[in-house]
């Protein structure tokens, strides 16, 4: 288990080379749900994501062979512009496996940083093949979601969170394979023991939701959602240990609800998110997530990089 001397560690070995997103008050949402709203925006962060933070601390804790044989991940988009885009900074080669169908954007983010993209079927398939090349060339894999080094460093978002607001309530994470969700609850629970921790999942990807069900990881059968950010194939045992000891819930969502969180964000606070980074706010819009009045809810948007024909699809 992380814990939150490792993610105090992970602050001071990223520190100076992401940025401290801001944290801004929605008084609209707040309003709607009779609570303080507060948007953790990591849309702002560099490379349009959370994912940098997890991706800097894996690359600090690399032995000298395992920069030299060089590094590998899979990703939908924002955990491999992140590799792509710390493996140049550190002087490492990075190969990146991204699905057919990845949001163009993102697949051209990683070039233009510098990684080698291979562009391999839908997300099964396109984790099959980078553990292909995992054994054929010996990469050292930096994992999207299930490690310990990845996990500590997402959880600086829930440090952060705590730090300027150490009166929250409420948190809410998007959830994919379940790195932030995990790191930001290492992180909460530690510092603001009393808080609720939830997690939000598409319906159509409800990866987590189904292993917490099952007790074990569960390799999901399809995936149909439009927030590719939080498309995992199945969260890991080591992402699962943590949101057993540590997560009060974790609730699924609509895409419906996803594209009005989506709209909500961009026409009444002035945020574009992509759809992954809408989950939280369209957890409180649509009622999955129902909070105390009165409460300080802090929301985590995760991720921004969407592109043009993506976002005119989702608007009205």
């Amino acid at each position: 288990m992380v814990d939150i001397q490792d993610v105090r560690r992970a602050e001071q070995h990223i520190r100076g080379r992401v940025h401290r997103t801001p944290l801004l008050s929605s008084r609209t949402l707040g309003e709607r749900i009779g609570a303080e709203v507060l948007l953790k925006t990591e849309t702002f962060q560099r490379t349009g994501s959370f994912k940098a933070r997890g991706v800097l601390n894996r690359l600090h804790h690399l032995t000298p062979d395992e920069r030299a044989r060089g590094l590998v991940t899979v990703s939908a988009g924002n955990h491999a512009q992140a590799v792509a885009w710390a493996s140049t900074k550190e002087g490492v080669r990075a190969t990146v496996v991204m699905p057919e169908h990845a949001v163009a954007a993102k697949v051209q983010a990683c070039r233009d940083y510098g990684a080698d993209v291979v562009l391999h079927g839908d997300v099964f398939a396109a984790f099959e093949r980078m553990e292909q090349l995992r054994a054929q060339h010996g990469y050292t894999l930096v994992h999207p979601f299930d490690d310990p080094h990845v996990i500590a460093g997402q959880g600086t978002v829930g440090t952060e969170v705590c730090d300027d607001t150490p009166e929250t309530d409420v948190v809410i994470v998007p959830a994919g394979g379940g790195g932030l969700l995990s790191g930001i609850a290492v992180a909460v629970r530690a510092l603001r023991p009393r808080a609720r921790i939830i997690g939000v999942e598409p319906s159509g990807a409800p990866a987590i939701r189904r292993a917490l069900d099952e007790g074990k990881p569960v390799r999901l059968e399809r995936i149909d959602t439009i927030a590719d950010g939080l498309g995992a194939p199945a969260t890991g045992p080591v992402v699962l240990e943590h949101v057993n000891a540590l997560v009060d819930d974790v609730v699924t969502v609509s895409d419906d609800a996803i594209a009005e969180g989506l709209r909500f964000l961009l026409e009444r606070c002035k945020i574009l998110v992509e759809p992954a980074g809408a989950a939280g706010v369209a957890a409180l819009l649509e009622g999955a997530v129902r909070v105390p009045r009165g409460a300080r809810v802090a929301v985590i948007l995760s991720g921004g990089n969407i592109d043009p024909a993506r976002l005119r699809s989702l608007l009205p």
